[in-house]
C-alpha cells in the first residue's frame, strides 16, 4: 500500500508539472504587434495610427500622387486620373487608379469601394471631406505648399509619406537623385555663363478675352528650384504665402526688364503668350520678347509636383537657355 501510495503521488506530481508548464505557452494573439505599427502627426497635427506599412493608398491631389509614384507606390485611386496624366507625366502612372473625383471634392462613395489602408490627402482639401474620408480609412494630410521653404516642404512631404509606406529606402534614393540633378543644373548653367541670370518664369490665362499672367516668385517652388541651380528670380512683386504666385497682366510685365522668360503651357488649352498676346503691341515690345528669349517648356511638368516633376523642370530650363 505504501508503495502504491508513493507512485501515485509522484504520477500526480508530474501531471501537474506538465500542467505548469502548458500554461507558460503564449496564447494565440490575432491582433497586430504593436511593433509593427506606425504612428505619425501629419500637417494638420491629427495622430495617424496604421497597423503596418499601407499598401493599398489612394491620392486626391497630383503632389502626392508624384511622391507615392516615386516611392514605387502604385496608388489604387487618385482624383482626376485623365488630368493627372495631362498635365504630369514626369511621374508617370503605370497603372489603372480607380478615379474618385475631382481634387477638391473626391467620391467618399468610390474611396469607400477601394477599402483602402491609407488615404493621402493635402491641406487644401476642404475639413469637411477630410472629416469623410477619416471615416473611412485613415488619413494622412501634408501641408500643400510653403513660400518660406518650398524645397523643404517638398522634402518633407515625400518623407511623412514614405515613413507611411514603408518605402524610406526610395525615399533617400530620391532624395539623392534630387541633389544630383541640382548640382547637374548648376554646373551646366555655370559652364555656359549662365549662372545668376534672370529669370522670370510665369504661366497664363484667359478670361472675357483679356490675358491674366501668373508670376512665380522666389517663393515658389518652381522660383525656388530656379535659384538653387544659379539663376536669378526677375519678379519683384511678391506672392502669396503657400504658393509664392502673384498676379499681373501683359503691363506689368515691362518691369521685367531684359530677361529671360519661361512657361510651362499644356496643348489641351490654348497658349497665351504664343497665341493670344502674339499681335498684342506691349507684349512685342518687351525686351525679351523682341530678342527671342521666351522660352516654352515642354508639357506634362507639373508646376507644384515633386523631386520627379522638378527634376524634369530642371532639365528643361537648362535645356531651352544653352541651346
Amino acid at each position: 500500500m505504501r508503495r502504491s501510495l508513493i507512485a501515485l503521488t509522484a504520477t500526480v506530481s508530474a501531471a501537474l508539472a506538465l500542467a505548469g508548464c502548458g500554461t507558460t505557452q503564449p496564447a494565440a494573439d490575432n491582433t497586430t504587434p504593436s511593433a509593427q505599427r506606425i504612428t505619425l502627426t501629419d500637417a494638420s497635427g491629427a495622430k495617424v495610427t496604421l497597423d503596418g506599412p499601407a499598401e493599398k493608398v489612394v491620392g486626391t491631389e497630383w503632389n502626392v500622387v508624384g511622391s507615392l509614384l516615386t516611392l514605387g507606390v502604385e496608388p489604387v485611386g487618385v482624383a482626376d486620373v485623365k488630368g493627372y496624366r495631362t498635365w504630369d507625366t514626369a511621374a508617370p502612372l503605370t497603372g489603372s487608379p480607380q478615379d474618385i473625383g475631382t481634387r477638391g471634392e473626391p467620391s467618399t462613395d468610390t474611396v469607400a469601394s477601394l477599402a483602402p489602408d491609407l488615404v493621402v490627402a493635402t491641406t487644401d482639401l476642404p475639413a469637411a471631406a477630410v472629416k469623410q474620408l477619416r471615416s473611412i480609412a485613415p488619413v494622412l494630410q501634408v501641408r500643400s505648399a510653403d513660400a518660406s521653404d518650398q524645397i523643404g516642404q517638398m522634402r518633407e512631404n515625400l518623407d511623412l509619406i514614405a515613413r507611411a509606406t514603408g518605402t524610406t529606402a526610395e525615399a533617400q534614393k530620391a532624395e539623392k537623385a534630387f541633389d544630383a540633378k541640382v548640382a547637374e543644373g548648376r554646373k551646366a548653367l555655370a559652364d555656359a555663363g549662365l549662372d545668376g541670370r534672370k529669370l522670370a518664369f510665369a504661366d497664363g490665362y484667359v478670361a472675357s478675352h483679356q490675358v491674366t499672367v501668373r508670376p512665380y516668385t522666389s517663393g515658389s517652388l518652381v522660383g525656388a528650384v530656379n535659384e538653387a541651380i544659379g539663376l536669378e528670380n526677375a519678379w519683384t512683386v511678391e506672392g502669396d504665402a503657400s504658393y509664392g504666385l502673384a498676379t499681373t497682366d501683359v503691363e506689368g510685365l515691362s518691369t521685367l526688364g531684359d530677361v529671360q522668360f519661361a512657361y510651362i503651357d499644356n496643348n489641351s488649352q490654348s497658349d497665351p503668350f504664343a497665341e493670344d498676346l502674339a499681335k498684342n503691341a506691349v507684349w512685342k515690345g518687351l525686351p525679351f520678347v523682341e530678342k527671342g528669349n521666351v522660352h516654352r517648356l515642354p508639357d506634362g511638368i507639373w508646376m507644384f509636383g515633386g523631386h520627379r516633376s522638378m527634376e524634369a523642370y530642371i532639365d528643361a530650363v537648362v535645356d531651352a537657355l544653352t541651346k
